[in-house]
């Protein structure tokens, strides 16, 4: 595996049984792991040198996973974050993805599911072409990951680029959100149906901070497409 031989990956648990586990794994696989026992550790960790990507634990003292899965969106609104967490309920599911995580693996999980969703959110970083697409008054760089409305610039997850992006692909076309999930997810997400709606309605939440008109729009029934309204 010679593309991911220097990709660093930044597991944060505070049950050293997992982090071990993890290391081993992630280690024979071919990238470099660091561990963090604590959320402090976990920020001090990234500070040092940015990961490709972070595993993260949500159930840890003092400072939980989605504190420390905030705090790295506020560095690096691009940085890939998969949650690890003993809750499985929507709710839960739904609050670490609102709050900017790109994906989730329930515990107890197995390392080979847990390794899969890791690729999928590296793979979705890998560089297309560069181009720049607009539409309206949206302008998406694709080069330099930037997304501007009005010349607003716009902080955005991963996940949050990779939908815009394939909506601005496709605009005034009507994508399902089957379409969506397996463009932007992948055809192995086992994930909650709801994470199309959610990610949406974050969209729709940033593109429309100054109460500029909606681009994003539901076809009930449907889907979602970019158009003007």
């Amino acid at each position: 595996m010679s593309n991911q031989q220097r990709l660093r990956l930044l597991v944060v648990d505070d049950d050293p049984a997992i982090t071990s586990l993890l290391r081993r794994g992630f280690t024979y696989e071919g990238y470099e792991v660091v561990t963090a026992s604590s959320g402090a550790e976990a920020l001090a960790r990234a500070r040092e040198r940015s990961p490709a990507l972070v595993v993260l634990d949500i159930m840890m003292p003092e400072m939980d996973g989605l504190e420390v899965c905030r705090r790295l969106r506020e560095a690096d609104p691009s940085l890939p974050v998969l949650l690890l967490t003993a809750k499985d309920t929507p709710g839960d599911q739904i609050t670490g993805l609102d709050i900017g995580a790109d994906d989730y693996v329930t515990k107890p999980f197995s390392f080979e599911v847990l390794s899969a969703r890791v690729r999928a959110l590296l793979r979705r970083r890998e560089g297309q072409q560069p181009t720049v697409l607009t539409y309206a008054d949206l302008r998406l760089d694709t080069g330099a990951r930037v997304a501007e409305r009005a010349g607003r610039r716009i902080s955005l997850t991963t996940t949050e680029y990779e939908l815009l992006q394939l909506l601005m692909s496709h605009p005034r076309q009507v994508l399902t959100k089957d379409q969506i999930m397996e463009r932007v997810w992948g055809y192995d997400f086992g994930g909650n149906a709801n994470i199309v709606e959610v990610y949406v309605r974050a969209l729709r939440r940033k593109l429309e901070e100054r109460g500029e008109p909606r681009l994003i729009q539901t076809v009930r029934g449907a889907g979602y497409a970019l158009r003007e309204e």
